[in-house]
């Protein structure tokens, strides 16, 4: 007898969000998916593709066997599962809450926490990737938390990512987006440097551009966000102010673990400064013009 398909939920449909409910929906694979917003109005598109929407995050839960969430940093995160007609008061025994935010490991502990004191199984699931690879569904999923739980939702990973990983106990996937979002918001302010150096000494950066990507150091990063640079405009498919969060959340752990950052601190002070020229919700190679003089 084959298995019964899931009934999925899905709490936040913003950049990447919307994207990875769409791939969940379009998959086929599930009894029904149900999606909520905090804004309800970005529920309707996915609502004319054939998706129920609900109106708190306590509603999707109890609809579904599995809830997935992605949001926009750990404030979000809690208030969305732990506010009023939050998540985990729609959490009963058995339920799945996969959280796929962002977000620093103590957050992710306390809503972890909060699922499984009501019989509720947890799952940190953070991705790497922005908004192309969540469209295509190929992100990188990094899972810490309920193995159980784990291998349950590996049909809706699927459709989601090209890769999941399970890394043990719930914060494992927490720490490790960190380490992973540092190193890309570090090498994106050198590369941008690089960029600015090379303008400023009458070199082409298409030229440059073309040497890094036939070298050592050729990675799909800097041929998908260099020609933005050039252009300088920059179409946010990972907003600057979540990759200055993330650096901020990386330096905070190397605070309390005692490693020295020195360069990932630098490049926080490049978007720091970026945002501050109100670049914020531009794409984090919007970085590039901290590099530049102030007019």
């Amino acid at each position: 007898m084959a298995e019964a398909k899931l009934n999925v939920g899905f709490l936040g449909l913003g950049i990447m969000g919307e994207a990875m409910a769409r791939n969940l929906l379009k998959s086929g694979l599930f009894a029904s998916v149900t999606v909520w917003n905090r804004t309800l109005s970005k529920c309707e598109p996915l609502k004319s593709e054939g998706a129920k929407v609900a109106d708190t995050p306590a509603a999707v839960v109890a609809a579904c066997d599995v809830t997935f969430a992605m949001l926009a940093d750990p404030d979000t995160a809690l208030a969305v599962a732990l506010g009023d007609n939050g998540a985990v008061a729609g959490i009963s025994a058995g339920k799945g809450y996969v959280d796929m935010s962002t977000v620093d490991e103590a957050c992710s502990s306390k809503i972890g926490a909060a699922v499984t004191a009501k019989g509720g199984r947890f799952l940190e699931g953070p991705v790497s990737g922005s908004k192309k690879p969540a469209i295509d569904g190929q992100l990188v999923i990094m899972a810490a938390g309920d193995k159980e739980l784990f291998d349950l939702v590996q049909p809706a990973f699927g459709v989601m990512g090209k890769r999941s990983f399970y890394l043990g106990a719930t914060g494992a996937a927490a720490r490790m987006k960190l380490v992973v979002n540092m190193v890309m918001g570090s090498m994106m302010g050198a590369f941008c440097e690089g960029m600015a150096l090379a303008d400023k000494a009458g070199l082409e950066q298409s030229a440059l551009l073309e040497i890094l990507g036939l070298g050592a150091m050729a990675n799909p990063m800097f041929a998908l966000k260099g020609p933005a640079i050039q252009a300088r405009a920059y179409p946010p498919a990972f907003p600057l102010k979540h990759q200055q969060k993330d650096l901020r959340l990386a330096l905070a752990l190397g605070d309390a673990l005692d490693v020295p950052l020195p360069v990932a601190a630098a490049a926080n002070e490049c978007y720091k400064e970026a945002k501050a020229k109100g670049l914020g919700d531009s794409d984090f190679a919007a970085v590039y013009e901290s590099t530049q003089k102030k007019a």
